[in-house]
């Protein structure tokens, strides 16, 4: 079994990462803008909530915290159990988003200094065997 590398194996500047890891920033929170709109709207015309106290709630249910308002009416709660799920995969979702950069940084780091290694380690055994 061979390896077949297409592209050459390189890491990027600080420049180039900073610029990567800022585009997945974006990303993540734009998500989270839109989760976060996707809650204020529910909880206000679902759950009959004003719109500071559906922020309130959204970002508490967003960021795991738990509701805050006490809701009524069989919508309202079905709406808030469902956004309570969503808000779950969500939180896990943008904390992928924004480590994956730095893990995929970190593991070119490990790689490229795993094939350093395994060159100069047979370029010693060629050395040892010529002598």
């Amino acid at each position: 079994m061979t390896l077949q590398i297409h592209e050459p194996l390189r890491l990027r500047s600080r420049k180039e990462f900073f610029w990567h890891q800022l585009r997945y920033v974006g990303v993540g929170t734009g998500f989270l803008l839109f989760s976060l709109s996707v809650g204020i709207l529910g909880y206000h015309f679902l759950a009959g909530i004003g719109w500071i106290s559906s922020l309130l709630n959204a970002s508490m249910i967003l960021s795991g915290m738990g509701p805050v308002s006490s809701l009524h009416g069989t919508v309202a709660k079905l709406f808030a159990s469902a956004y309570a799920l969503y808000s779950g995969i969500v939180y896990l979702a943008v904390s992928a988003v924004l480590l994956y950069p730095l893990v995929q940084r970190l593991l070119k780091i490990l790689h490229l200094q795993a094939l350093n290694t395994a060159a100069a380690g047979h370029t010693r055994t060629q050395i040892d065997q010529e002598d």
